[in-house]
């Protein structure tokens, strides 16, 4: 197998980390490098070479990640982040290397909940009743607000009695009782859904703390999951994110055009679209059949040790000694 390079973006947070572990896993010979808005971030460890980037929508985002493509002779790019899909997809064309996105303008729809809400509405996709605050009429008795945009749980207001007041970079939706279900979505460079992968989850800080593998509604995530690739520029792996009721009514309520946050929990239980990925994009093959397994994980703080060390900005990558514990 050819040796390749690949960058990571994002390795400062629990997603990029996930397909840096899922890289090292598969054995192959791939050298990884890292970037993140941050010099140094837990994810170091993991890479081969690391960067500092700027913000995605600073403009001067796109220039500093071709210098690393051209300086790293990288193969491919795999985002991490919502923004970052956005601004890689819109400027793919500049781009000295392949990035795996959907194109710009799902990748725009999926940054906002409001415009997903929009669009799924207006092409019979279910999607969980959504207002702007100037538009709620209260017509149903538990609502949440929540930033229109950003990830993790940040901002989230449950039942506020002053709708009215906040900004239109809010949205309101029924608040819906019942499971949290993660489903992984894989499309393959075909346009086909290449599988899916369901898991109750609890959450903690914003980020998947437990999950049990859940596939009993499997049926009606595929449809929805074959409306929205039918909605056309949906590539990778995807993440929809769902309540199931009592009754087993699926209210879908937020997409995430990338490689989501438990990509390291599903490949251990056979659904690993960081490698189906790696497969297509880099190797040019066809991405395994997912085999998938029962189960239940969760997750731990980890500690990466650096004896003798005065400071961080020296601890680039891999070559850093350190000790896991």
């Amino acid at each position: 197998m050819e040796r390749k390079t690949v960058l990571i973006t994002g390795i400062g947070g629990n997603v990029g980390q996930g397909i840096l572990r899922n890289i090292q896993s598969l054995q192959w010979p791939i050298r990884v490098v890292g970037c993140d808005i941050a010099a140094y971030t837990s994810g170091n460890y993991l890479c081969d070479a690391t960067y500092q980037v700027p913000y995605s929508y600073q403009e001067n985002y796109i220039s500093v990640v071709n210098d690393i493509i051209k300086k790293e002779k990288i193969d491919l790019v795999i985002p991490s982040t919502d923004y970052e899909v956005y601004y890689l997809a819109l400027n793919s064309e500049k781009l000295a290397a392949p990035a795996v996105t959907c194109d710009a303008l799902m990748a725009k729809t999926f940054l906002d909940k409001y415009a997903t809400y929009k669009c799924f509405s207006e092409n019979g996709i279910s999607f969980s009743k959504s207002w702007l605050p100037e538009e709620f009429d209260f017509s149903v008795k538990q609502y949440i607000a929540k930033p229109r945009e950003g990830r993790g749980s940040r901002g989230i207001l449950i039942n506020p009695e002053n709708v009215k007041s906040l900004g239109d970079d809010y949205l309101i939706q029924e608040l819906h009782q019942g499971i949290e279900i993660t489903t992984a979505i894989y499309v393959n460079r075909q346009g086909l859904i290449h599988g899916i992968f369901s898991m109750e989850r609890k959450l903690e800080n914003g980020t998947t703390s437990q999950t049990i593998v859940n596939d009993k509604f499997n049926a009606e995530f595929l449809k929805i999951a074959q409306q929205i690739v039918d909605l056309g520029g949906i590539r990778g792996s995807i993440n929809l994110q769902s309540i199931v009721d009592e009754h087993g009514r699926i209210s879908p309520f937020e997409v995430n055009g990338r490689i989501s946050g438990t990509n390291s929990i599903r490949h251990c239980f056979g659904f690993q679209d960081v490698k189906y990925v790696i497969q297509e994009y880099l190797y040019n093959q066809q991405p395994d059949k997912p085999v998938t397994i029962k189960g239940v994980a969760s997750r731990i703080l980890l500690d990466v040790i650096y004896t003798n060390a005065d400071n961080f900005e020296s601890l680039k990558d891999k070559s850093s000694k350190h000790i896991i514990y």
